[in-house]
């Protein structure tokens, strides 16, 4: 009799939920471990986490016993849920950092869940082993994740604005306070801005643009009036307010997204209006990039969109008075 026959009781119910429950312990603590111990939000806690959620009640649950697709993916998508919940009553995360992960995390879980059941099916005296190797490669991962730096990323956006660049550059180097956004991802919590100001002019003027969470520190490095303002950016505020039940001060709102640089660039157009570009580049430290990527170009449009119509507005009720 193995060590997993000895643990799992025979009834179908009480093994279920053992199943679930050992497969919650092994998770918490090495997530807990790729967080606060490690600093890793990536392919370990993004990928790896979530297919052995899938696998491994799968495997515990079927272990020298017939096991069906359905309880397997079952399974494997109730201890995900009770996850993320943990993740929440114990303030390790928010509601809206959840559900970005969520699309990801259900369909790796799934995905865990028939590899799990494969293994059950195909090969039940090797399941302890496989079990063992997907606990291992977790913080084994994340310690090979640790070194490597992240990449730096651009989003532009633009926008044509019915007045000439003198206009549009005034209200391009700071702006008076927006309204209330009536976008909904600004509505969760995710920072946005508010107004822009600056001390002094030409290279070496340090802009403010005040978020809801505090402000970016922008000094002036291109002054090319009124074609194009660059600057780079020595501080900046949390990206976000998580909601929660708590109040939030997860890992991943310090230093995983960071915002580098930022321009404005002005081109005239032969119709006698400005083609206003902004462009901000940054890196964030979250894996896997492709997916998280998908998320920051949409929020980074979004904020560039908000200040760039708000510059809009104002620069032409400028040119008509």
């Amino acid at each position: 009799m193995t060590l997993l026959d000895k643990i799992l009781p025979a009834d179908d119910t009480k093994r279920k939920w053992v199943s679930i429950g050992l497969t919650l312990i092994i998770s918490g603590l090495l997530t807990l471990w790729g967080i606060y111990g490690i600093g890793q939000y990536g392919i370990a806690l993004f990928i790896l986490t979530p297919l052995f959620m899938g696998a491994g009640p799968a495997i515990l649950y079927g272990h020298n016993k017939p096991l069906s697709r359905k309880q397997a993916w079952q399974s494997g998508l109730l201890t995900l849920g009770i996850f993320s919940a943990g993740l929440l009553v114990f303030a390790i995360e928010g509601i809206i950092c959840i559900a970005m992960a969520a699309p990801i995390g259900v369909l790796l879980t799934w995905l865990g869940s028939l590899i799990g059941h494969a293994i059950v099916s195909k090969a039940p005296g090797g399941s302890p082993t496989t079990l063992l190797i997907l606990i291992a490669a977790i913080p084994a991962l994340a310690f090979i994740e640790n070194g490597e730096e992240p990449a730096l990323s651009s989003v532009t956006t633009a926008i044509e604005i019915n007045a000439g660049p003198e206009t549009v550059w005034k209200n391009v180097v700071e702006f008076p306070p927006l309204n209330e956004p009536t976008e909904f991802i600004f509505k969760t919590g995710i920072a946005y801005p508010v107004n822009a100001v600056i001390e002094g002019t030409g290279v070496g003027a340090v802009r403010h643009c005040n978020f809801t969470t505090g402000s970016f520190v922008e000094p002036v490095t291109v002054w090319d009036e009124p074609r194009l303002l660059k600057f780079d950016v020595v501080q900046q505020p949390l990206p976000m307010k998580e909601l929660s039940f708590w109040d939030i001060d997860a890992p991943h709102l310090h230093d995983y997204f960071a915002s580098k640089c930022g321009q404005f660039k002005l081109t005239p157009l032969a119709n006698g209006h400005t083609l206003l570009e902004g462009t901000t580049w940054y890196s964030h430290d979250i894996k896997p990039v492709f997916y998280w990527q998908l998320w920051s170009r949409h929020i980074i449009h979004k904020i560039h969109e908000r200040v760039l119509t708000h510059i809009k507005t104002n620069a032409e009720h400028e040119r008509g008075r």
